[in-house]
């Protein structure tokens, strides 16, 4: 196996020194964001449920064609050709966006034609092509589009979602039947409201069941929450655009867990408790087509039930609890030998680790021990019973593969590259893809067996290796950061190519620095790392720290900014600044800092309560008042503003613009549904009245993303020319 680790480390380290070009590349604004030329070659790769062999797309021509790639060997047979995906009546092929394959693997299900449904898309068309039939037919002969197909376990049906309702079509005759009846504009059936998508992560909210009898579904009723109205004026007469978005401390959604029997169409609903104010996080049939689990959380998220229901009365119990002070984080249960026993995340010893517990709840071992976080649970090998996970163990700055026994006891790590490792394991746990990256060197994807042995190189990421090499750029250098009473901050800084440590250099600082988030890691950075680079090579120094409250550090240096947002981060933010300022090399006149969303945030709020600090800011999409935030985001860290007062007016950027002193610039979406304008509005207001100017750029109809590239191209170049005039 080490010779194999060799070959492996070796062929990174030749990659990363493949020759420069004889004229250093000088990197533009254009072709970071308008060119495709930094552009990644590694496409989506999926498993088979036969562990030999993966399946991906490859572009060919105007169409898409689906190949199967033995693993080991890299040999690839075409599976479907894109040009035989033409629907009935209709000439020109259909695009495949996404698929799933059935149990059988006779069919296959096509997502296509898709529209965006506030981050993702969605909600789309769906086909299914019948591998011996050599025939594509539509999910639905029905208007309307449908979201979240997916086949039943025996292949039988396949069951959507179309305007808040849920249906279910045979794969054989097409005929539809549908589930739910009262789906509107206020009740939800089988996807989710604004906000339990964008803070759960919840889109998808439906489940068959194993024996493919039931579904399992939410019902969310949104008819207490306010419209929040978005302007269009982009048409002749502003078109207002409703959001149902809970605002802190406002009403959520009524949250309903449904079993439909798809045979009569009744319906069960679960017992969800008294407690009225609550979410349900995450929900599926427990291992058995009798039962469905489900986790519960309390409005104020520091309590997590992991629930078990039957499905035939609806009757449910509480198996576990987990709990903290401020806040637990959305984890569910990863189900082993049938059902009988189950792993969870939790940092109820200070650290997030996996424990084992029996079905009934009780706790049956501590699975990962140490002072440490782990980032994820891939999965366990039942028969040598050996769980696989990735997790800090070399500190917060790597992301490594580890495997250990479900008894906690020998403990291994796998990769053994130092860096990022982002890995996907076949069905039986024999082989696994690692998508690997370091910082300053983009991600290369290599085949592994079960214990690191490397197998193969699947993909370089030649091209995009040898441009990179071309720039001859300093690789960002991690550094450590005191800032007072004992605490030591993780950062990068990068430097110019030609730095000279005699000369003195302006300085901008990149944040974000939300609540278990991370800047400073040993990963790839992509366009926003090259704009970085960009800056240095006209001799900008860049520097990023990860304040408290950030991730991979424990639960304490997490969880320390609990009900006080951004009053910690923006103090550790300013004492980074002033730090780099003491530097020889680094012009304490000429410091900046720059950030988006959270980092946007804490921009605004470090150059505020620091006024002497920062020269120059840039805040895209703030927030400027935790009370013009979500419920479910807000409240997990702050409670209610009727509970925390002290801790929103402290933590709101809205309060303190009498103190700014250096240049600012905001910018912002006009649709952007996630931080509203709103924020940014409100906050022109109170600098207008404090008699403060400010530059401002709006984005019509842009959201959260400010995406596309010629909007990329003009917005980084705003950047750029007034990073210039006021750094």
């Amino acid at each position: 196996m080490m010779k194999y680790r060799l070959i492996l480390l070796l062929g990174v380290l030749q990659l990363a020194a493949l020759p420069a070009a004889s004229q250093t590349t000088r990197l533009s604004v254009a072709t970071i964001f308008g060119s495709g030329e930094f552009e990644s070659d590694l496409t989506p790769i999926t498993w088979s449920d036969d562990p030999a062999h993966f399946t991906t797309l490859r572009q060919d021509g105007n169409t898409t064609d689906l190949y199967r790639v033995n693993a080991r060997s890299g040999v690839s047979d075409l599976l479907l050709r894109g040009s035989d995906l033409v629907p009935p009546g209709q000439t020109a092929p259909i695009q495949i966006e996404s698929y799933e394959f059935s149990a059988d693997r006779s069919k296959l299900l096509i997502f296509t034609n898709s529209v965006r449904v506030w981050r993702q898309n969605t909600k789309g068309e769906f086909y299914i092509w019948d591998f011996d039939r050599r025939r594509l037919t539509p999910v639905s002969s029905n208007p309307g589009l449908q979201q979240f197909a997916k086949f039943s376990p025996d292949g039988r049906r396949v069951g959507f979602v179309r305007d808040n309702n849920i249906f279910v079509s045979d794969t054989r005759s097409g005929r539809e039947e549908q589930l739910t009846f009262d789906g509107d504009e206020n009740i939800i059936n089988g996807t989710t409201d604004w906000v339990y998508e964008e803070e759960l992560g919840l889109r998808d909210a439906f489940r068959f069941s194993p024996d493919s009898k039931r579904i399992a579904f939410w019902r969310l009723d949104q008819t207490a929450i306010q419209p929040f109205y978005m302007i269009d004026n982009l048409s002749l007469y502003p078109e207002l655009v409703p959001v149902r978005y809970p605002k802190a401390g406002a009403a959520n959604s009524e949250v309903r867990i449904g079993v439909v029997e798809i045979s009569s169409g009744r319906t069960t609903w679960i017992d969800l408790g008294v407690e009225p104010d609550i979410y349900v996080a995450r929900m599926d049939f427990a291992d058995s087509s009798d039962e469905i689990w489900l986790t519960r959380l309390n409005r104020h998220q520091n309590r997590l039930d992991l629930m078990l229901a039957d499905v035939k009365n609806g009757e449910s119990r509480v198996v576990m609890t987990d709990t903290d002070e401020a806040w637990v984080d959305n984890n569910e249960p990863y189900w082993i030998d049938g059902g009988r026993q189950f792993l969870f995340e939790s940092e109820r010893d200070g650290y997030n680790q996996v424990y084992l517990f029996n079905r009934d709840g009780t706790l049956a071992g501590k699975v990962t021990r140490g002072e440490w976080d782990v980032s994820r649970v891939h999965g366990v090998d039942e028969i040598r019973r050996i769980l696989y996970f990735s997790g800090a163990g070399e500190g917060p700055l790597k992301n490594s593969l580890y495997q250990v026994g479900l008894d906690g006891e020998e403990v291994t790590r796998i990769s053994s590259a130092s860096g990022s490792h982002t890995v996907q394991f076949n069905s039986d746990y024999s082989l696994y893809l690692d998508v690997y990256s370091t910082a300053g060197v983009p991600p290369a994807r290599t085949l592994h067996t079960s214990d690191g042995g490397m197998v193969r190189m699947v993909s370089d990421n030649r091209e995009l290796l040898q441009k990179i090499q071309a720039l001859a750029v300093e690789v960002p250098e991690f550094i450590s950061i005191p800032v007072g009473n004992g605490v030591v901050l993780n950062g990068y800084i990068v430097r110019p190519p030609d730095f000279d440590v005699s000369k003195t250099y302006p300085l901008l600082m990149y944040v974000y620095g939300g609540p278990g988030s991370q800047t400073v890691r040993d990963s790839w950075g992509g366009t926003r790392y090259l704009w970085h680079q960009m800056l240095a090579q006209e001799g900008h120094l860049v520097v990023s720290v990860d304040n408290r409250g950030t991730g991979g550090r424990g639960r304490d240096f997490k969880k320390i900014t609990y009900e006080n947002l951004g009053r910690y981060e923006a103090a550790d933010q300013i004492a980074a600044a002033q730090y780099m300022g003491s530097l020889p090399f680094v012009d304490a006149g000429r410091i900046g800092i720059w950030g988006w969303s959270y980092g946007g945030y804490m921009a605004l709020m470090a150059t505020l309560t620091g006024p002497s600090v920062f020269k120059a800011a840039i805040s895209v999409a703030p927030v400027t008042d935790w009370r013009l935030y979500d419920t479910i985001y807000t409240e997990r860290y702050m409670r209610t503003p009727e509970e925390n007062p002290r801790g929103y007016e402290y933590g709101a950027p809205l309060s303190h613009v009498d103190s700014l002193q250096g240049n600012l610039l905001i910018v912002h979406g006009t649709a952007d549904d996630n931080v509203h304008a709103q924020n940014t509005i409100q906050l022109i207001q109170k600098l207008e009245e404090a008699g403060k100017q400010f530059d401002m750029r709006i984005y019509p109809n842009k959201t959260h993303s400010i995406a596309g590239a010629a909007t990329r191209v003009n917005l980084y170049t705003l950047f750029t020319e007034w990073l210039k005039e006021h750094l």
